[in-house]
């Protein structure tokens, strides 16, 4: 199956898990990733304004800010097909972009150099146990990835877990998988 195929099934999986299934699993991925040292060590935290079918980050975000952490995240740039991070603030400082994705407005928002982020939370729809994942197409993290010099972990449920992916020269491994049941270094 190519990853296009992959990407419209896992999209179509994660659209069916109702709640209170839905609520369970994040409640589940929030607390493994704020106990992991990953996120107790980093002072910044790189996350995306997660979408209706994607694990609620929301919640990830709030805790951030009330720990004090500087929250950053990432607007496109789709002539340039890259990414720029954006301190953010508050939800207010959103707004609808490409994709139909939520992001910094750049005029309330101020960039962040992609060193200044201590860790980075990366979407994606399948992953392998090597770190490797199906994410949704633009191929922005991949682009984002090779000299992002700190350390990188997907959130996702176990049946996002997959035992082998297909792979493209270009496609980065995140470092770290959490789960519902734990966090795990990509082998």
């Amino acid at each position: 199956m190519n990853k296009h195929e992959l990407r419209r099934r896992a999209i179509t999986d994660l659209q069916s898990i109702r709640q209170p299934e839905r609520a369970n699993i994040e409640q589940q991925l929030k607390k493994q990733l704020l106990a992991s040292s990953l996120w107790q060590k980093s002072g910044s935290i790189g996350i995306t304004v997660s979408r209706d079918f994607e694990w609620n980050t929301r919640p990830i975000i709030e805790a951030a800010w009330n720990e004090g952490k500087t929250v950053c995240v990432p607007r496109c740039v789709p002539a340039e097909r890259e990414m720029i991070f954006h301190e953010l603030k508050s939800f207010d400082q959103l707004k609808m972009a490409s994709f139909k994705l939520l992001e910094p407005d750049p005029n309330q928002t101020a960039e962040r150099e992609k060193g200044t982020i201590d860790f980075l939370i990366v979407p994606g729809l399948l992953f392998d146990k090597e770190g490797y994942r199906v994410g949704f197409g633009g191929g922005y993290y991949d682009r984002f990835l090779p000299d992002f010099p700190n350390l990188s972990a997907s959130l996702l449920t176990a049946s996002q877990l997959k035992e082998k992916l297909p792979r493209e020269p270009f496609d980065i491994p995140v470092d770290y998988l959490i789960t519902e049941t734990g966090v795990t270094a990509a082998s």
